[in-house]
């Protein structure tokens, strides 16, 4: 009797082995399909990435690609007897746009000013952004983002101060609220200095100095406060 009980609880023994083996083996199996799930969706996310910025890179070259197809049309109706109407530049004598050839649609003048003024080629960039406000002056991508690039291309090309001026003035008039408002009044102190306003430029500090003491753009101002208040007082 012992002996059957013996070899029954013996090949019970087994059986919860062989059933531990099989739970692991089934373990194992589940954590190296997770594993290997992992693995393909980290794939998938690189190239999710990949697949964004060569999206990004077609869309500029569509743009671009609309943009000739335009000019070849043109060319084509001058050939054929039609007349491209005149319509002045922004820039007289030295015209980067090139509006009454190209006839830039919106979106293809923004990819043009912001992509220029990536590369800090901020002529280029500021006849764009000029272009857009003259041509489409209700657009809704005219933001305050739009207007503070806008105003400092301007100011950077050296040549448009007026230009400058006007974007950061209608920032400041449209977008009493906006995360640029501070800097675009700093801007237009910066802007009056440069055109030879001292008057106005002085006025700028002082209105920094009563008001926004806390902040980043009174600390541009501050380091040289003594040394302004003497050169604009007196």
């Amino acid at each position: 009797m012992k002996k059957k009980i013996i070899a029954t609880f013996s090949v019970f023994l087994v059986l919860i082995f062989v059933s531990s083996c099989n739970m692991i083996n089934e373990v194992e199996k589940k954590a190296a399909a997770i594993n290997k799930y992992e693995k393909v969706a980290l794939n998938m996310i690189k190239q999710n990435r990949f697949l964004q910025a060569e999206i990004n890179k077609l869309k500029y070259d569509i743009e671009k690609l609309k943009s000739k197809n335009q000019f070849l049309q043109i060319q084509l109706d001058k050939k054929g007897g039609r007349k491209t109407a005149s319509i002045p530049s922004v820039s007289p004598g030295h015209d980067v746009v090139d509006f009454g050839i190209y006839k830039w649609s919106p979106s293809q003048l923004m990819t043009m000013a912001e992509t220029e003024f990536d590369k800090k080629n901020y002529e280029k960039s500021a006849q764009f952004f000029k272009t857009f406000l003259v041509r489409y002056p209700r657009h809704g991508k005219i933001d305050d983002r739009f207007l503070f690039q806008s105003g400092i291309a301007s100011f950077e090309s050296g040549r448009h101060y007026d230009w400058a001026l006007d974007s950061m003035k209608k920032l400041i008039v449209d977008h009493p609220t906006s995360k640029y408002y501070r800097g675009a009044k700093l801007w237009v102190g910066l802007i009056h200095l440069k055109i030879g306003r001292k008057d106005l430029f002085f006025d700028t500090v002082e209105e920094f100095r009563k008001k926004y003491r806390n902040t980043p753009e009174w600390k541009i101002l501050s380091f040289r406060y003594e040394e302004i208040v003497q050169k604009f007082k007196n």
